[in-house]
């Protein structure tokens, strides 16, 4: 691909062109030029205008749930990406949640051969331990020889203090990642929402914040014993990210993420029972959710994430009690922070959240709008308009409060892997 994309006002706080107007000449794959805006002369070179639109890295998701293999009734690989890449994404981590579960070096290879061809890079994780049941750990280095990006048993906590030592105690030999979901199981029990007044106005049992902080906590303190990376996945209380704040400062190898969600909605959304609102974590009171947004602001929350979780009609469209837990996400994460996101949050602080942030933890490639360096990149405008409909819904699934409503904040394309996918 030849291509110069012109006018567009690159926003990437590692690039040195950050806040300018410029073109940019991509060819194999390649930012080989960058100029001020206008300058740029190249025969024969098909030119894209971005007049008024922003050009940042592609985004990287840490964390979807993508069915395939198993449940591609509810997403494919080849649906999700097409997804990512209307949502922004050049690259997004996927769990382990499958069936099969990704446990092997043969899952691990399945996934990165029926990716390879997709617009988007998928990076799988493996399962911690067998079925993601806890109990007997996987192996480990086997699936990282083959690619695995890091390890996780997803929306199942490790409840055995053991094993999760045992496994990061195990990682730390060949340096890898485990990606760890924070819910101590006795206690949340058969909880349906966040603990709080809302829940007790509604009748619906609660998850109280404790039951994710105990393991916020617990895992924080094993990360302090064993030195091994730890990243703390969607993370949704007050309490959690105070931990985290001061695991950071006593220097421990401890990051963390975000849900989209989290960030957007409170509990309050529960008040009329939609299923759409029913996710793991629970969606949580405001104090939390300011919390949130003062951890992502002070670098204590380093990334945010789709947490995609697509379900099918007969598990969602039920009493609120019966449906499952989870929503799509990925079209819809850029547009989400732009309308909603606090004054005090720069588009900086979100870029970074969503591209630099986790390409350092899982040790990725850095993309950056530098002479040289990778083109993944995406083009957006915070200002276009667009209505999410069931057409251009390009997940299998429809389990998102978001559609039919008008939506501000566009991606206009996304250049990965030589080649450009155009959205507008």
């Amino acid at each position: 691909m030849k291509l110069i994309i012109t006018q567009a006002t690159v926003c990437d706080p590692q690039s040195a062109y950050h806040g300018k107007r410029c073109d940019v000449f991509l060819q194999n794959g390649l930012i080989q030029e960058i100029s001020p805006s206008g300058k740029m002369k190249q025969s024969g070179v098909k030119v894209m205008n971005a007049t008024g639109q922003t050009l940042s890295p592609g985004f990287v998701d840490m964390r979807a749930s993508l069915r395939d293999p198993g449940f591609e009734q509810k997403e494919t690989l080849d649906s999700a990406a097409r997804a990512a890449a209307a949502g922004g994404f050049t690259t997004l981590a996927c769990l382990p949640n499958t069936q099969p579960t990704v446990q092997t070096k043969a899952d691990i290879e399945f996934i990165l051969r029926k990716a390879d061809s997709l617009p988007v890079h998928i990076l799988p994780y493996g399962a911690i331990t067998h079925n993601r049941e806890g109990a007997e750990m996987n192996e480990l280095y086997d699936m990282h020889q083959a690619g695995a990006i890091g390890f996780t048993d997803g929306n199942k906590t490790i409840m055995q203090a053991g094993i999760m030592e045992r496994a990061m105690q195990y990682t730390t030999i060949f340096n890898s990642l485990i990606l760890a979901h924070a819910e101590d199981a006795s206690i949340a029990g058969s909880g349906m929402m966040h603990e709080g007044e809302v829940s007790t106005r509604l009748g619906l049992k609660g998850i109280p914040n404790i039951a994710e902080e105990l393991i916020v906590n617990r895992d924080i303190e094993l990360a302090r014993y064993t030195q091994a990376r730890i990243h703390i996945s969607h993370i949704s209380s007050k309490g959690s990210v105070e931990l985290i704040r001061k695991a950071r400062k006593a220097k421990l190898p401890v990051t963390c993420d975000v849900s989209v969600a989290n960030l957007i909605w409170t509990d309050t959304e529960l008040e009329d029972f939609n299923s759409h609102f029913k996710l793991t974590p629970p969606l949580r009171s405001k104090q939390d959710q300011k919390a949130l947004w003062d951890g992502l602001a002070d670098g204590t929350i380093d990334c945010i994430v789709s947490d995609h979780a697509p379900e099918d009609p007969e598990r969602k469209d039920l009493e609120f009690e019966y449906a499952a837990q989870g929503m799509i996400q990925l079209q819809t994460v850029f547009p989400l922070l732009n309308m909603y996101a606090p004054k005090t949050i720069s588009q900086d602080i979100l870029i970074k959240a969503l591209t630099s942030a986790p390409r350092r933890i899982l040790r990725l490639p850095e993309v950056s709008i530098n002479k040289g360096s990778i083109a993944e990149l995406c083009l957006y405008d915070t200002k276009a308009s667009w209505n999410y409909t069931p057409k251009n819904n390009l997940s299998r699934s429809s389990n998102s409060p978001l559609l039919g409503q008008t939506l501000k904040g566009k991606i206009i394309a996304t250049f990965n892997k030589d080649q450009i996918n155009k959205y507008a």
